[in-house]
């Protein structure tokens, strides 16, 4: 199991425009290295300002893991691209779907990432290609918000006085002058079948998918709980679509993994590796098997241990670290059982 920063946080906010999209395919910098104290003493006031600032932000950083749910994902995606490569019409896609922080906005962005990184190594010249689309379907979002994203990732002027058709054209035109090959569609729990405006939405994103030869990667909440796969709309986006669900982690091989894989990443100068393995049944228990809270618990533990000058992780300092409402109300609820 593999572990690599994400972009960097500025650009995790900006993931929705081509340059924050290409700075996230372009990798994070390097890991600060770990220094011994004697090594740490010679950097002097000011370069252990600049090494502490550096550690801050490299824990500060969202870290991907290779899950199973990330090489699932990554596996199926490329090969609905290939399959649908001479498809004229009809072309199948990939919805992502489970609870909040289980991973489906990293599992899609790493799918993503390869399929640019491909595109890059067989294009080397290319200048002008967007191999990816990433865009997030905002809340009560109508027709001409959804291809205003689109838009906007693309850097095209979105101007009051276009209407939907002149945005509609102006994507699909740089998409098929770009080569886009996949567009990934986040937060579509935002979509509701039941309204109006929804109905319209998800219209607007099939008729994207008709005049763009692309695969199309969908993520939300819960998907095949709601209401974007029920109905006539629904029953088109069921039929061309491949689910893959995301959960929380049960206490297995894998979560020990997880926990093992992302103590090494750590950049403390007195911390024992091994320690988080010790505790890994603490941290399912405290998670509740969400890799996203395990993800911020540690991190969070590793930016106070640089701020206190402990430079180490202990279950006191993991305690510390505040969770989300969910994975709390988990830890109430009592160790989960593994399975």
């Amino acid at each position: 199991m593999t572990a690599s920063p994400a972009l960097p946080q500025d650009s995790q906010r900006h993931l929705t425009t081509i340059d924050g999209w290409r700075r996230f395919v372009d990798g994070p910098p390097p890991p600060p290295p770990r220094l011994d104290d004697a090594q740490y003493d010679a950097l002097g006031e000011a370069g252990q300002a600049a090494f502490d600032e550096a550690r801050l932000d490299h824990h500060g950083r969202l870290l991907v893991v290779a899950t199973s749910a990330v090489r699932h994902t990554v596996a199926t995606g490329r090969r609905l691209v290939v399959l649908n490569r001479h498809a004229i019409s009809a072309r199948r896609g990939l919805i992502v779907s489970g609870p909040a922080g289980t991973g489906k906005t990293i599992a899609i962005t790493q799918l993503g990432l390869s399929h640019e990184l491909l595109d890059r190594a067989r294009h080397p010249t290319a200048t002008d290609r967007k191999p990816v689309i990433y865009v997030t379907v905002p809340p009560a979002a109508t027709p001409r918000m959804i291809a205003a994203e689109f838009a906007r990732f693309l850097g095209l002027p979105v101007m009051a006085r276009m209407n939907i058709t002149d945005l509609i054209e102006s994507v699909v035109g740089v998409c098929t002058d770009a080569r886009t090959g996949m567009i990934l569609v986040d937060e579509l729990h935002n979509i509701s079948l039941t309204t109006q405006h929804g109905a319209e939405v998800a219209d607007t994103l099939k008729y994207f998918s008709e005049r763009i030869p692309a695969t199309f990667i969908y993520a939300g909440i819960d998907i095949e709980h709601g209401s974007l796969l029920t109905g006539t709309r629904g029953a088109q986006i069921a039929g061309r679509f491949t689910l893959i669900p995301t959960h929380p982690f049960p206490y297995n091989s894998e979560w020990r993994g997880l926990v093992a894989t992302m103590e090494k990443t750590l950049a403390l100068r007195r911390h024992q590796t091994g320690t988080l393995k010790k505790l890994d049944r603490y941290l399912h228990d405290r998670t509740g098997g969400m890799i996203g809270a395990l993800s911020h618990q540690i991190r969070g533990a590793a930016i106070d241990a640089i701020f206190n000058g402990t430079e180490k992780i202990t279950k006191a300092g993991l305690k510390a670290v505040s969770l989300d409402v969910a994975a709390e109300s988990a830890q109430s609820r009592g160790p989960r059982t593994s399975r």
